[in-house]
């Protein structure tokens, strides 16, 4: 089966690509969602998460509070290489899981940090989703209701076009 690695940065439309594949068919692995039902009450990385940055990091109703989170992980390089740490193997597996019960000629595989991380995943062809610098800030302004100083670290921390 071919993978099809689909990367990009933040903003840059990746989702709104992979929802076009899904339409037509085509089978879509996102490693955003994998990590969103990792984050998830009861996992062990819901577990070591709070264990590692506190009580804190919950909402009211006992969820990881994303914001928090990213507000942390995206102004502290050592907390962020803590995070991908625990979250990537786990992701990838999942990922390379999904992948085998595919019966496809071939699959799209959302990975947003293709070429930042050094992720132990193979792809055959590589799609990158681009658009002006604009543009993705303002779609992350719009979507995430984050400032502009945490939209620039974010940005800092994807490849350069």
């Amino acid at each position: 089966m071919l993978k099809i690695g689909l990367t990009g940065g933040i903003g840059s439309g990746k989702s709104t690509v992979a929802k076009y594949f899904a339409k037509l068919k085509a089978p879509v692995i996102d490693a955003d969602e994998i990590v969103h039902k990792l984050l998830e009450p009861k996992t062990s990385a819901y577990k070591k998460i709070i264990s590692h940055f506190g009580k804190t990091f919950l909402t009211s109703r006992k969820l990881i509070n994303k914001k928090k989170l990213r507000d942390v992980i995206f102004s502290n390089n050592k907390e962020r290489l803590w995070l991908e740490k625990l979250l990537h193997p786990r992701t990838i597996a999942q990922m390379q899981g999904y992948a085998k019960k595919i019966h496809a000629p071939y699959c799209i595989m959302v990975i947003p940090l293709l070429f930042e991380t050094k992720l132990p995943i193979k792809v055959d062809r590589r799609l990158v989703i681009d658009c002006p610098k604009k543009t993705q800030i303002n779609r992350i302004r719009s979507r995430d209701h984050a400032g502009i100083k945490q939209i620039q670290n974010i940005i800092k921390t994807q490849a350069s076009r």
